[in-house]
């Protein structure tokens, strides 16, 4: 089977193309660099060191004896990615390809229209150059669970069944994104069902969580195989940014309360979970949604994991709650249906003490690299106009502890606490 993946640079776009080239498909490799490029606009760079693309693919052909077809290019233009589809002949796509930082797309006015317009355009170019050139072919979508936002009601995946003034149907869920991210994200998916149901598209918009981890049986191959770790208060995700702070002697930023309830996942099931959507297409003109998340936590509970692992390596780590930079629920009901892809045979790797302390161990084996002054953040979803990055204007980072504001948030850093009330680490799936 011949499978494009677009945005086959990144995070997550470059162990997919390896997890699948080493499974036996033949992969097409799409990115345009946007990602490094952004790195050096925002003044932050990945904990792992990562090589670039082309050194990236030829050693996997030197270790593998596996090719993989590089197409470099912007999905935004039309021309580029129509000509992609149409030689290459892609029977799947996955589309990691768009900008996928909530932080950056409210730095200001120019951030949130290029977020919307790379992500929506390109998403839509995508559309059009399927259904000219591969009309049977099969587009796997990076979504996100935040399209929902934190409803009082169970989430399903993607539809709802609603009777109203007596009345029965099945809708679309009903989304509360939080960011023009997140509104981006929102629209491609109105924008892929709708080419489902006129066009005979068939997709799966897959809404997904917060992925950790940096190893899969690929990137552990060759140090040139690595993926990017992001740990900085623009690209970071929640737990590589405690993990960082823990090894170099920082406390867990917790924003706010910490109630806040997320869903997460491990790269490894990630790997799996777009497989599994591969494996077992829809049929023609059929739009489906699957939660690809497989256990949460609120963010409190997950700076407690961090803590007490870290305790056991010799880490004496605090947590301190600064104000929330975001406007969100920080405490608030949250059960998702995750069930499809289980249904698919998802056998999934549960965060466990065991992967903190190897995420631990790869920190510390890097923690020569960690730019401590870019940990905290600085854009403020309450303000027009926010600096550009850490490079531009250092944010002033007081000292936890001590009553100083926290990067113009309006608020106050609060005392570093030393006990924290008893929560629960058991996970719901």
């Amino acid at each position: 089977m011949k499978i494009l993946v677009i945005g086959a640079d990144g995070y997550l776009g470059w162990p997919q193309t390896m997890y699948l080239s080493n499974k036996g498909y033949e992969v097409g490799a799409v990115d345009n660099f946007s990602r490094r490029m952004w790195d050096l606009e925002c003044g932050t760079e990945s904990l792992i060191p990562i090589h670039s693309l082309h050194e990236r693919i030829n050693a996997w052909k030197e270790l593998t004896g596996k090719t993989i077809e590089m197409f470099i290019g912007d999905i935004t233009d039309y021309n580029f990615i129509a000509n992609v589809i149409k030689n290459f002949s892609p029977e799947a796509i996955v589309h990691y390809g768009e900008q996928r930082c909530a932080p950056y797309s409210m730095i200001d006015r120019k951030h949130a229209v290029f977020t919307q317009v790379n992500n929506i355009v390109g998403t839509l170019n995508l559309l059009y150059a399927i259904k000219e050139f591969c009309p049977h072919c099969h587009l796997v979508k990076l979504g996100t669970m935040g399209e929902y936002g934190t409803p009082n009601i169970d989430i399903e995946e993607g539809f709802i069944e609603i009777v109203h003034n007596g009345r029965k149907d099945r809708l679309p869920y009903p989304m509360q994104p939080g960011s023009f991210y997140h509104l981006s994200k929102v629209h491609d998916s109105q924008n892929i069902m709708f080419v489902c149901k006129v066009w005979g598209l068939r997709a799966t918009d897959l809404h997904q969580g917060v992925v950790y981890g940096v190893e899969t049986d690929e990137t552990q191959i060759d140090e040139r195989l690595a993926t990017r770790f992001d740990y900085d208060g623009i690209w970071g995700t929640v737990l590589n940014r405690f993990c960082v702070q823990a090894a170099i002697g920082h406390p867990l930023t917790v924003y706010g309360k910490g109630g806040q309830t997320r869903g997460f996942i491990n790269i490894r099931d990630t790997m799996r979970c777009i497989e599994l959507a591969i494996l077992n297409p829809p049929k023609e003109g059929e739009y489906r949604v699957f939660n690809q998340i497989t256990e949460w936590f609120t963010i409190f509970e997950l700076a407690q994991l961090v803590q007490k692992v870290a305790k056991k390596k010799d880490l004496n780590v605090k947590i301190s709650q600064p104000p929330n930079p975001r406007v969100e629920a920080e405490e608030h009901y949250y059960n998702v249906k995750h069930t499809k892809l289980l249904d698919l045979g998802l056998k999934p790797h549960y965060l466990s003490n065991v992967l903190l302390e190897s995420l631990l161990d790869i920190v510390q084996r890097y923690s020569y690299r960690v730019k401590e002054e870019t940990i905290l953040p600085y854009v403020n979803w309450r303000s027009l106009q926010n600096p550009v990055g850490y490079i531009a204007k250092a944010p002033k980072i007081g000292k936890i502890g001590e009553k100083e504001s926290l990067l113009g948030f309006g608020g106050e850093v609060t005392k570093t606490f030393k006990e924290m009330p008893s929560l629960s680490n058991t996970p719901r799936r």
